[in-house]
């Protein structure tokens, strides 16, 4: 580049340096004083599909777009239910086999079906969407689709014209028959089919029915589900609904507000049934439609999703009490005011966290977790076990927020394995001998920071059914001692493997050494970490573990038809009710065979004969009781090796509002309020441009351009002068 060249360029970089916003802000500049969240996800959501979505990750964008009967509490606490869709929340209605009322006490025995009759607000209105657009003569716009009318058809957005319709009590009916579809396999289906008067007949004659289309050449043709009537749901009127159950279970309302139970109009899965729309994966599991607050306008999950504002939505305050130290932390400053505050939220891919955690920092992101790499920095613990941030996140004015979370990790063993499955004692040994060999107390230490307790069975602190202290304890793994709980010994895990067969790791009957295999989801260096502290902890038994890395989504898949032989999984509380922990050891709940979510496959008859007496009971001495022994088998049998219940830290900018942790609730972007001017002015602040190697480079290149030039003005000056001589 010559000096003349250097000399154009450099007022550009200078005009870069005065310019308005940092150099490597990664988003719009036209964005930059926007009303709009910026977060991350690292995992790509498998269903939007309220009656099949069922996964942490995919609740993140369900649960903001769809809106079920009801909803919990932004503040209060413990855990309240409050209306969404619906007026009030419904109080179920005891009728005996005879169909006459019983008193709300009755005993259970007596109660033959609950009805919940629920009533919703008027006016609620859909997002705009291609399903209900209309001609002018009022017939719906993109039905019966040709392929040659999608020719030029991509994406939704290609088909421009929209309409919306108001929300009805059939769409909710609708979607609870949804629960049925013989192509959808909702993961729900067979615990509400217990419950929902007709379900399980519903499911079945929908089964016949699909059969006898694909028999006739039409496995395409699309149900529709209002021309098949099931018995237990009922449209009473245009904003009411009624839903029968079997006998007594209260747990349904916490049910309700579920995306689950989300209305769901006949146009939308009319529209979306059509083969050529379904060929260019334009479907309710891409593109989901709801009533809420926010709905997709951006789905792109190897790079970004985007919620924006549902310009049908309204009706929605935000909370005008709550906890007594709510006031205090401003949380509110917005009462009785309309939401949602935020009118869009960004959500970018962002698969590793120390990325995510340095995006943060600089203000790209407006919250975010804490890594156990970044733990140091963002937080300490004072003399007396106080956890506090650090001076550095203090001088930012980032904010923490701690719980502990109603969730569980466990490692689950797959009962239908030859290996580690099975009721044999021999293999009831095995599990015992590694439940008791992967320290997870140093894993608490190690990986989470502290931020963690080890479990000794399924149920979370803060849940009904938890026990602490002796009582507490898991005693095939500890023993209580000086006060506290203390792992049993190496030894005890290495007899117990002798008693099983496998002496210093080898099969007694084959001599071949014991090899495991556990499929995992991985995503980066953390993960690896993790995996290989797992392999040592197996080591202590001469075990070999293989680890079979996986994505979300294939790891989902091989769980589901029981590939997996031991797998690394979690669960958060969907209510907070006992109920929701036990069901995942319930055998009607057999992953493999029923769809549910007993991942491990295990059944025992004397824990479902316990399950089916503790469900519908209200908390209480006698709950307790069956509440423990049905812990008790389980630790026993030890399906699961009992992991952690994590502790949540939570970190967000001075810019952000109305933020409480709540971890049985999901759907609390509506509630969040931003300032994008105080952000825009501290990214600014954080982000300056770094000039100096741009005027490092720009100096050496000059300097060498000078000396370039004036090397060659003396060469030119001596030719010269030999010339001249030469002449004379």
């Amino acid at each position: 580049m010559s000096a003349r060249a250097l000399l154009a360029v450099l007022p550009c970089f200078l005009a870069l340096g005065a310019c308005d916003g940092p150099w490597n802000d990664p988003y719009p500049a036209t964005d930059r004083t926007a009303n709009t969240l910026y977060s991350a996800f690292s995992e790509r959501p498998k269903h939007l599909d309220p009656v099949q979505s069922y996964s942490s990750n995919e609740i993140t964008f369900t649960a903001q777009i769809y809106a079920p009967p009801l909803q919990y509490h932004y503040l209060k606490r413990p855990f309240e239910l409050m209306p969404q869709s619906a007026i009030e929340v419904p109080t179920p209605r005891y009728l005996d086999t005879a169909g006459r009322t019983l008193p709300a006490d009755a005993p259970e025995a007596a109660i033959a079906v609950s009805v919940y009759e629920i009533r919703l607000k008027p006016g609620m209105r859909y997002q705009p969407h291609p399903a209900f657009a209309r001609r002018p003569d009022g017939t719906l716009r993109y039905m019966n689709l040709t392929r040659a009318d999608l020719a030029g058809v991509f994406e939704l957005s290609d088909l421009s014209e929209v309409g919306t319709r108001e929300v009805r009590a059939e769409d909710f009916v609708y979607q609870i028959k949804r629960l049925a579809h013989p192509r959808l396999h909702s993961p729900i289906f067979g615990l509400m089919a217990d419950y929902i008067v007709g379900l399980k007949a519903y499911g079945a004659a929908l089964q016949a029915f699909d059969v006898e289309l694909a028999k006739q050449g039409r496995k395409e043709a699309w149900i529709d589900l209002r021309e098949h009537s099931l018995q237990g749901v009922e449209v009473v009127d245009d904003l009411t609904f009624r839903v029968t159950l079997q006998g007594r279970y209260p747990q349904f309302v916490y049910w309700l507000a579920m995306p689950f139970f989300a209305p769901i109009p006949h146009e939308v899965d009319r529209f979306y049934a059509q083969p050529g729309l379904i060929e260019k994966n334009i479907t309710l599991d891409w593109y989901p439609v709801g009533s809420g607050p926010y709905m997709l306008s951006v789905n792109d999950p190897n790079r970004q999703m985007v919620l924006e504002r549902n310009p049908n939505f309204y009706g929605e305050t935000y909370p005008e009490v709550g906890e007594a130290v709510d006031r205090a932390d401003g949380l509110l400053e917005d009462a009785g005011k309309p939401i949602p505050f935020i009118d869009r939220a960004v959500y970018s891919l962002e698969k590793e966290q120390i990325p995510y955690w340095n995006k943060f920092l600089q203000g790209w992101y407006d919250a975010s977790g804490i890594s156990s790499d970044a733990f140091d920095q963002a937080v300490q613990v004072g003399g007396g076990g106080q956890v506090m941030l650090t001076q550095e996140m203090r001088d930012k004015g980032i904010d923490l927020k701690t719980a502990v979370a109603p969730s569980t990790f466990y490692m689950g063993f797959n009962m239908l394995d030859p290996v580690v499955g099975g009721e044999s004692e021999r293999s009831r040994k095995l599990r015992r001998a590694i439940s008791i060999a992967v320290d997870y107390e140093e894993f608490v230490t190690i990986f989470t920071n502290g931020r963690g307790i080890a479990a000794h069975g399924p149920i979370p602190p803060g849940i009904f059914g938890y026990r602490d202290g002796p009582s507490g304890i898991n005693p095939y793994v500890y023993d209580w001692a000086n006060g506290q709980p203390r792992r049993k010994s190496i030894d005890e895990a290495r007899r117990l493997m002798e008693e099983a067969g496998y002496r210093n790791g080898n099969d007694d009957e084959t001599g071949v050494p014991l090899v495991l295999y556990l499929d995992a989801t991985a995503r980066g260096p953390d993960d690896k970490a993790r995996l290989d502290w797992l392999r040592k902890q197996f080591a202590k038994l001469d075990v070999n573990l293989v680890v079979r890395a996986t994505d979300y989504n294939r790891f989902q898949e091989k769980v589901r038809k029981g590939n997996a032989q031991i797998f690394y999984w979690g669960w958060n509380a969907d209510y907070p009710d006992p109920e929701n922990f036990l069901f995942l050891l319930h055998g009607a709940q057999g992953k493999v065979q029923f769809h549910g979510e007993n991942a491990a496959n295990w059944v025992n008859t004397e824990f479902d004969r316990l399950f089916e007496r503790m469900k519908n009971m209200d908390n209480g001495p006698e709950r307790q009781q069956i509440i423990d022994q049905m812990v008790e088998i389980a630790r026993r049998d030890a399906p699961w090796l009992w992991g952690l219940h994590p502790k949540e830290y939570g970190l967000a900018h001075t810019w952000v509002h109305n933020r409480k942790p709540n971890q049985i609730a999901n759907n609390l972007l509506k509630y969040q309020r931003i300032d994008p001017q105080l952000r825009a002015q501290l990214r600014q602040r954080w982000n300056p441009p770094v000039l100096w190697p741009i005027a490092a480079l720009v100096g050496g290149v000059a300097a060498f351009a000078a000396l370039t030039v004036l090397t060659y003005r003396r060469r030119e000056r001596s030719t010269g002068r030999g010339t001249v001589a030469a002449e004379a």
